[in-house]
């Protein structure tokens, strides 16, 4: 029986030692690389091609969301489980509308990690016990509304990307060397942000940004 092939991408280095150890245990499980931020999971992800991305919410460069977006974008099949300290409605709602297939909180134990692994890897959505009614009310309708007045919502998938890296204060061409687009596609980027969110300075785009839990003030 082949393992299960993961790639951990967090920024804490004790972490990602920490679940690479656990998962030795393991004899269905093998973890292939590490990653300490979205840009780095995205190239481990297109070198290694693990089954599962372990994928953390807040890290530099390109954070758990954004990196995301782009893996999904490349390959649409690739599976995605977040491991975050963060049970907040919004993260959930938005991780699982870029297509994750679990949400796992690190206050789980170690036998969770393992189910959630071996059922994403058998094409199941795993959800933490804790969040399961919260996902459920939303996909009632009660959040609905809410999540379509999103202003963050109307931002397309590369201006969400840019928005972020703006707000952590990388300048254009930072921004535009990590996600290898132009200087000047970077600057219209941040011109329709900017238009769509009627937010016009940098320092409003950062608020708006950590209001949101784009970013966090503590990273």
């Amino acid at each position: 029986m082949s393992k299960i092939k993961v790639l951990i991408a967090d920024d804490h280095a004790l972490v990602r030692e920490g679940i690479t150890a656990f998962l030795k245990t393991c004899d269905d499980i093998e973890v292939v690389a590490e990653a300490s931020d979205g840009i780095e999971a995205i190239e481990k992800a297109n070198k290694f091609y693990p089954d599962i991305i372990i994928m953390d919410i807040n890290m530099p460069k390109l954070g758990g969301y954004e990196a995301t977006i782009e893996m999904k974008k490349m390959n649409p099949d690739t599976k995605i489980l977040v491991l975050t300290q963060y049970e907040d409605k919004e993260y959930i709602s938005r991780f699982l509308k870029a297509g994750v297939s679990g949400y796992l909180l690190k206050k789980a134990v170690g036998s969770d990690l393992i189910a959630a692994l071996r059922a994403i890897n058998r094409g199941e959505l795993y959800l933490h016990s804790s969040i399961t009614s919260e996902v459920v009310a939303g996909y009632l309708g009660k959040d609905r509304q809410t999540m379509v007045e999103d202003p963050y919502e109307k931002l397309t998938d590369r201006e969400k990307q840019v928005l972020k890296l703006i707000a952590e204060g990388y300048t254009h061409k930072e921004v535009a060397d990590m996600l290898n687009i132009s200087t000047k596609t970077v600057i219209a980027h941040q011109t329709n942000i900017s238009e769509k969110l009627d937010i016009h300075s940098r320092s409003a785009l950062i608020k708006f940004a950590i209001q949101r839990g784009i970013i966090k003030i503590n990273q």
